[in-house]
């Protein structure tokens, strides 16, 4: 897969809640320095957090608005918007995102998202 096929079905994935398929695009030894989660090491970790992601989010859609792939296709960034609805308070969450991808023989090998944290405060409210 070259990195536009991998950064649409990461999008497409996430957005039918295809947590599974979602972390197949991953390399086993991935790295990933997520916002809320933290540092991740590797695909059994990120498959174990991932598990309950469905659990979190009573709806949840995260939409490319501008998308940036280098020249030789080993790095990328996303600009994105999230709407979503905390499945303990019901509450709705909206947030621009970005994220940088490194990708390598097809899986994204190394994954970093920023935003402003404050929207998904609601995830803990009940």
């Amino acid at each position: 897969m070259d990195a536009h096929e991998v950064l649409t079905r990461y999008y497409e994935y996430a957005n039918a809640g295809d947590w599974d398929r979602w972390c197949d695009l991953f390399a086993e030894d991935q790295v990933m320095d997520e916002q809320l989660a933290g540092h991740i090491e590797g695909l059994a970790k990120l498959r174990s957090m991932m598990a309950g992601m469905g659990d979190m989010y009573a709806a949840f859609r995260n939409e490319p608005v501008h998308v940036v792939v280098d020249a030789d296709g080993s790095k990328a960034a996303v600009v994105s918007r999230l709407n979503a609805v905390s499945r303990a308070s019901g509450k709705a969450i909206e947030a621009e995102v970005m994220n940088f991808f490194r990708i390598a023989d097809g899986r994204i090998a190394y994954m970093a998202n920023f935003h402003d944290t404050v929207p998904f405060q609601v995830l803990s409210q009940v």
